[in-house]
């Protein structure tokens, strides 16, 4: 049991030092997207009147209109492309945690099959069903057998079932969260970052009309939309991050509670065990 245990702490310790390395590598790359993005892709001659990117976006030209948001929808596009970037890399992670098929009707099938006894089929549909939740209930289906070979009596199992399921889940769940911080954090970044824009944009646009020295309301207004451009951008960049966020701690939740599902499952069977309900 030692010997599986520490291969399993190695296995999770390498896999999150990988997961640490692809999201430092992923905030660097996109950051840098967001960058050719705004310079060369936004900031394009062809989005500006006479080809002069210092001057005025042509007409209903949405690019141009971005680019005069400041290097700051650089950064915005980057934390736009964080977000997308780590919602599909926690997806695949929490559906390749779910396992085959749907986690529901596995928790339901393997809490008929512990009553009626039939431990063997259980560990069956957990080698079927694979997963997250289906590795930590085959643990404690696993120490179900062995305390029942050793004649536990019902208080000493449920301890013991309970903390070998609990010693399966720390090693099972903590990826499932991992990069969850990630996420988090730009709900906030996102509008704080939008923000600065537009004021740093408010502030340029106000310098600039009071060195022109005549009001140009024209002017004004123009450099008022440019900046209020970091605002929506940023906003979106925070919609999306939330969405995502609460989305994934939904399945994470579901996940764990199939966990205590199963797991009281099989304490309770051992009950009836004892009992002498089943053999």
């Amino acid at each position: 049991m030692t010997n599986v245990s520490n291969e399993s702490v190695e296995k999770v310790g390498s896999s999150s030092g990988v997961s640490n390395i692809f999201a430092a590598l992923a905030v660097v790359l996109c950051l840098v997207f967001g960058y050719v993005m705004w310079d060369f892709v936004m900031g394009a001659p062809g989005n500006f009147e006479n080809g002069d990117r210092n001057g005025h976006p042509l007409p209903g030209n949405f690019m141009g209109i971005f680019f005069k948001g400041g290097p700051v929808v650089a950064a915005l596009v980057g934390l736009f492309t964080m977000v997308i970037v780590f919602s599909i890399e926690r997806f695949f992670v929490i559906r390749k945690a779910t396992g085959k098929g749907n986690v529901g009707n596995f928790v339901q099938n393997i809490q008929v099959t512990i009553n009626e006894g039939r431990i063997e089929d259980a560990l069956q549909e957990c080698d079927e069903q694979k997963g997250s939740v289906a590795n930590v209930v085959r643990a404690g289906l696993i120490k179900y057998q062995e305390v029942k070979k050793e004649g536990f009596s019902s208080e000493e199992a449920t301890e013991t079932i309970q903390k070998e399921i609990e010693e399966a889940t720390t090693l099972e769940m903590p990826m499932l969260e991992k990069n969850m911080i990630v996420l988090a954090t730009l709900v906030s970044i996102g509008t704080l970052v939008g923000l600065l824009g537009t004021v740093t944009g408010m502030i340029k646009a106000f310098s600039a009309l009071a060195t022109a020295g005549t009001p140009d309301s024209a002017a004004l207004a123009t450099g008022i939309s440019e900046a209020l451009v970091c605002t929506a951008t940023g906003i979106g960049t925070s919609t999306l991050a939330i969405i995502m966020y609460n989305s994934f701690t939904t399945k994470i939740d579901k996940l764990t509670y199939s966990i205590d599902e199963a797991g009281f499952a099989i304490t309770q069977s051992y009950r009836r065990f004892k009992a002498g309900f089943i053999k």
